[in-house]
């Protein structure tokens, strides 16, 4: 059956990899939006004759409207963050997916959800940094939340049975390890950005591969599973997976364990938030079990990876302590990016500002705001 997809985040590697399932499938493009990558964004305009296109850099939005400019056929053009959340909130998608990086996806996908829509979501930062306000307006209107990340996949998928659901007493979340698995702190002191940026299983942006080196991205995961699954953070146990094979588990009430399998390959899980209920014929190889030697299991280890300890405590603090962590990550992922912070800053920074307050209570999509503007200002004043 053919779909509208509104794509956002289009020029990223969730973004493209979502356009090969949407060529595969020949489903219609209704709306892209992008950050600044102009050539790329062209290219899918071209092929994909979306009706609209939203794009949050100013620069980049004036220099895609003059190359637009004069073509009988092209798309209506949104600008900065306000285009992105009006795209999101249209009339005419069978399915918003947002693939968007960081908190800015939050606002997109409340009004994605606000107005009614599907929602396909590979932008963790918008149930990590406010869970309740996703959660509470999914069950006000009625739409469906689909899991993009592999993980959280994995365990939707293996949670179709709902009779079996019922009886879920354990997630185990897969991790890679990142490329620093197995080191001490003392062996990660003088690592650079280019050694972080080496992921051993999987192909993603640099956010989120300097996240997978310091297992911030699987507290992340772990704080967006109990929103998705209400199962408290001490159900949810990290299992290494050095592979990637295993995408993620669940355990039921008579100890029998249930895993989701496959190629390490992102559009599996974009096709399925895309096609659920079904499965169709996907442009992923299948997983040829005469080669694949052997699984291997360890323990995620967070007295090195301090990441990771911070998102636990965050999550048991509960309020907007996980948004601080967020933001926190966001920003000194982006000094060590520049250079300006070693690596075990990044966790040191995390966890110092998840200890600087209790964060408890109920909050409203400003006070988010707030907060993460505060987390990222901690950053700052204590480099």
């Amino acid at each position: 059956m053919s779909k509208k997809i509104t794509l956002l985040g289009s020029t990223g590697s969730i973004g493209t990899q979502s356009l090969d399932v949407a060529r595969m499938h020949g489903y219609e493009i209704f709306g892209l939006a992008a950050n600044s990558r102009v050539d790329v964004l062209m290219d899918q305009i071209s092929e994909f004759h979306p009706r609209y296109v939203a794009v949050a850099n100013p620069e980049a939005f004036e220099t895609l409207s003059a190359r637009l400019g004069g073509q009988a056929d092209a798309p209506r053009l949104l600008k900065g963050a306000e285009g992105i959340r009006e795209l999101a909130a249209m009339d005419g998608p069978d399915v918003v997916l947002n693939a968007v990086v960081g908190i800015a996806g939050l606002a997109a996908s409340l009004a994605a959800i606000e107005s009614g829509h599907d929602l396909a979501l590979a932008n963790k930062e918008s149930l990590v940094t406010g869970g309740h306000l996703v959660t509470d307006a999914v069950r006000r209107k009625g739409v469906h939340l689909l899991p993009v990340d592999s993980e959280h996949s994995a365990i939707f998928q293996c949670l179709q049975d709902q009779h079996a659901a019922k009886r879920l007493t354990k997630i185990l979340l897969t991790a890679s390890g990142g490329p620093f698995f197995g080191m001490k702190t003392e062996q990660l002191a003088g690592k650079t950005k280019a050694d972080a940026l080496k992921h051993p299983n999987w192909n993603m942006g640099a956010k989120i591969t300097i996240d997978s080196a310091t297992l911030m991205n699987k507290g992340l995961e772990l704080i967006e599973a109990v929103w998705l699954f209400g199962l408290p953070e001490d159900r949810i146990q990290i299992v290494v997976q050095r592979e990637s094979i295993i995408h993620s588990a669940v355990q039921f009430a008579d100890n029998s364990v249930i895993a989701q399998m496959g190629v390490p390959d992102m559009r599996i899980p974009i096709q399925y938030a895309l096609t659920w209920p079904d499965r169709l014929p996907s442009p992923v190889p299948e997983l040829d079990f005469t080669t694949l030697g052997h699984l291997s299991f360890a323990v995620a280890d967070e007295e090195t990876f301090r990441c990771l300890a911070a998102c636990k405590k965050a999550i048991r603090k509960g309020g907007l302590a996980p948004c601080a962590a967020n933001g926190a990550n966001e920003e000194a992922v982006r000094l060590f990016l520049q250079d300006k912070i070693g690596f075990l800053d990044i966790g040191r920074l995390v966890e110092g500002v998840v200890d600087s307050d209790d964060f408890g209570g109920d909050y409203t999509l400003q006070d988010v705001w707030e907060c993460d503007a505060m987390a990222r200002a901690y950053v700052r004043s204590h480099l």
